[in-house]
């Protein structure tokens, strides 16, 4: 027995002395993930459209959230799912709807750092892990109440996974790899495109031909299990109609993350350790998931840089492994003082970028600045109409702000029509309805958006410009909310 206890005393030992730099690397990227992500996390009590969508849906039963995904939004019907409960648990609010993204960010923080110190060492596994948050995209979507953050934690422990099952012999290790992906493209099915970015890794490292069966194998449970997702999601592909060849801003911030990536995995490619070398695992990370994105873009645009947010995992272990070189010895290809006034830069200006990011200012829209503009504008007994009707989803978040409005076009609410926005009268009922009220308050789309040329659509718009004329008009985030009576109606005072 005495034998057994001090043979064990060395091991447990080693483990402990293995555990401390883990933990060394991981800590300080995870509170200053966390950190951030509660700066200015309520956003000034404002919440844009896409969040509006969860915060609503979250609030149907299970049986309303997969019925409604029956016909839009069946790719964020998991995500919606897990809301319901955690709205159920701590109470519908701003806090509740973020929180989730936060943790999920800080726990992508922790394995970013965790894969920086098996590939790279403890400095850049740390660096990298510190980097990661810093990122503005990455900034954005921890305080958004959407998937990304958590595809973006799934997809992170999963290459753990992956370097683990590589160095390993256990299949658990697949069956982990496994189950950890298909969650994540369960989340959103656009984390599939992480596949071949780790099929690339392991090809590109020349591991044995039992890790890349392994792979194979896994991969094609994966792509099994997200095959009926994709195939019931394309029919509802009018859904993101609203996508355009990728915006030049996008396409300049991307350029520049894979330019920089590059660079640094060029000065790298010496420094691997193990059976997989860093730049070998993070470049195509970071590069192939927005280029097949982009690829497809000619036939059926789909780049939003959201959708392949965990590409910035390739980008900070890259940039992470790229200091820790710079803080070395100083070496003829890779000077200390560029790369060091560079990172001074570049934090300098992410200040501005920051702030900014949490105001609201920062997103599409404000469905509370909007519900609010509304309330203002309006008298009681008022007509409301939404140009188009799908924008009915901005004042979905705060129903008292319509509570004493009459919606015109409505034939069915939201949640009996098990849609979004619920459904809408005949064109010629609503031109009925419209006419017996002598004001309405109509939400539009911004200025230059195109017009809702469906019949309902062309229905309102005529009316108005018949039987009624404009008292004013308020543009809030996003929208614009104009007054109109009918006749001579006299305009009262407009407070918009």
């Amino acid at each position: 027995m005495r034998r057994r206890l001090q043979s064990a005393r060395p091991s447990s030992a080693l483990r402990r002395s293995a555990f401390r730099p883990a933990l060394t690397a991981v800590l300080p990227p995870m509170a200053l993930t966390l950190a951030l992500g509660l700066w200015g996390i309520r956003r000034q009590n404002s919440m844009w459209g896409d969040e509006a969508v969860t915060y609503e849906l979250a609030q149907r039963s299970v049986l309303h959230i997969w019925r409604t995904a029956q016909h839009i939004d069946l790719v964020h019907a998991l995500y919606y799912t897990l809301m319901h409960g955690l709205f159920g648990l701590f109470g519908e609010g701003l806090l509740t709807l973020r929180l989730p993204s936060v943790l999920a960010m800080s726990v992508a923080a922790a394995g970013v750092a965790v894969l920086g110190l098996r590939l790279a060492g403890l400095r850049a596994g740390l660096l990298a892990g510190t980097v990661f948050p810093l990122i503005p995209q990455v900034q954005q979507y921890t305080q958004e109440g959407r998937s990304y953050a958590m595809v973006c934690a799934l997809a992170t422990w999963s290459t753990l996974l992956l370097l683990a099952a590589a160095s390993g012999r256990s299949r658990r290790w697949w069956a982990g790899y496994a189950v950890v992906m298909l969650t994540a493209c369960l989340l959103h099915e656009f984390a599939v495109l992480l596949l071949p970015a780790h099929g690339v890794t392991l090809v590109v490292s020349r591991v044995e031909r039992r890790v890349l069966r392994g792979w194979t194998k896994a991969a094609g449970c994966v792509l099994g299990g997200t095959l009926p997702l994709v195939a019931h999601s394309a029919r509802q592909s009018g859904q993101v109609a609203w996508i355009g060849f990728p915006d030049p801003v996008q396409l300049l911030g991307l350029a520049a993350m894979a330019l920089v990536g590059v660079w640094c995995a060029r000065h790298l490619l010496q420094g691997g350790r193990g059976t997989v070398p860093l730049p070998t695992l993070a470049l195509p990370i970071l590069l192939l998931p927005g280029l097949l994105l982009l690829l497809l873009s000619p036939v059926k645009p789909l780049f939003v840089d959201r959708y392949v947010l965990y590409s910035t995992v390739g980008f900070a272990l890259l940039l992470g492994a790229g200091l820790d070189r710079a803080w070395g010895p100083r070496t003829p290809t890779w000077p200390r003082w560029p790369a060091w006034l560079a990172v001074t830069a570049v934090v300098a200006a992410l200040v501005p970028v920051s702030v900014h990011l949490r105001t609201p200012e920062s997103r599409r829209d404000d469905v509370i600045a909007i519900g609010r503009a509304v309330r203002q504008a309006a008298e009681p007994g008022d007509g409301l109409l939404y140009l188009p009707g799908r924008r009915r989803v901005w004042t979905q978040a705060r129903p008292r702000d319509t509570r004493n409005l009459t919606d015109l076009a409505l034939a069915q609410d939201p949640v009996a029509s098990d849609t979004l926005s619920g459904t809408e009268l005949p064109a010629r009922d609503i031109t009925a309805r419209m006419r017996a009220f002598a004001r309405i308050v109509v939400v539009h789309d911004r200025e230059g958006e195109p017009l809702d040329m469906s019949p309902e659509g062309r229905a309102k718009r005529r009316t108005l410009d018949r039987y009624f004329h404009e008292c004013g008009t308020t543009t809030v985030e996003g929208a614009r909310i104009t007054v109109h009576a009918r006749g001579r109606t006299p305009c009262s005072p407009f407070t918009g």
